[in-house]
């Protein structure tokens, strides 16, 4: 840990888990009406929110929660038209790393690998994603928070992993080794059918310290609750790109997988900069 900025040495002495959970508490609390143009619009200045996307009125939402997890105007974020291998992207937000699975490992930056079978705790066959690519994607406080399917396919599997909640800021990725495999996380997996058949996709929702809330829509659970610590298969759902596919409570980051029996065919469109909900983030060759 020689090396680690001073902001991430004190954390080590912050209780993250406990932090985290009175931030949840508090952000979840209902506003008074006539505060909410004076705190949420304070809240949206300060972080540079576009508040001309919501779908409702400021003083319409009942907590910073529940502004932090708008949605938006209907039609803003239409899905790119399906071609073979299309996968759109399933958040607003900036990609920070790209590239191929090799040997069960990733790059979370610059000489800090991770392991894509442990990032993809109790998720079966781990191994479907060798050969193929991974994107991240992080997403800052001013962002969209919703997260959308961004294949057409079927639904195979969810789980959840009770970890840590160290930040997921420049400074963490650069320097706390395994980052996205230590922290507390949620993961949905679908196989593509149609013009995606042959991809296998991994969405993996990533929390961080004041972020504890990584919530899979209930639609994928058939019925099922999802353990703290742990997952199950789901029995083919369809799902068709810009679903909802759950939600942060803050803010975040989205590790994409890519893989299954013609991984190696596709090839990413984006492998830097801003991106939105619906446009494409790679197709096949």
């Amino acid at each position: 840990m020689s090396g680690w900025p001073l902001s991430l040495q004190l954390l080590r002495l912050y209780p993250k888990k406990l932090g985290s959970m009175v931030v949840g508490w508090a952000a979840g609390r209902q506003l008074p009406r006539g505060l909410r143009p004076v705190l949420l619009g304070g809240f949206a200045r300060k972080y540079g929110l576009d508040l001309s996307e919501a779908s409702m009125s400021l003083e319409e939402y009942p907590s910073l929660q529940a502004l932090f997890t708008r949605r938006l105007k209907p039609g803003l974020r239409p899905q790119e038209e399906a071609i073979p291998g299309a996968v759109n992207s399933p958040v607003d937000a900036r990609i920070i790393a790209s590239g191929p699975i090799e040997k069960d490992s990733v790059l979370q930056a610059k000489g800090l690998p991770y392991r894509v079978s442990e990032l993809l705790k109790h998720i079966p066959e781990p191994g479907r994603f060798e050969g193929g690519h991974y994107l991240t994607l992080y997403l800052s406080p001013r962002d969209y928070h919703r997260i959308h399917v961004p294949i057409a396919g079927e639904v195979l599997a969810v789980a959840r992993v009770e970890g840590e909640l160290w930040p997921v800021n420049d400074a963490s990725t650069a320097h706390v080794p395994r980052l996205y495999e230590r922290n507390r996380r949620a993961t949905w997996l679908a196989r593509g059918t149609g013009a995606d058949e042959g991809l296998e996709v991994a969405v993996v929702f990533v929390g961080a310290t004041h972020v504890g809330g990584v919530v899979i829509d209930e639609r994928w659970m058939e019925g099922r609750k999802l353990p703290r610590d742990g997952g199950f298969q789901v029995k083919g759902l369809p799902c068709a790109p810009g679903e909802d596919l759950g939600t942060f409570e803050f803010g975040s980051t989205v590790v994409l997988l890519v893989g299954g029996p013609r991984a190696r065919d596709w090839a990413p469109l984006r492998t830097e900069g801003l991106v939105k909900v619906g446009q494409r983030l790679g197709a096949y060759r």
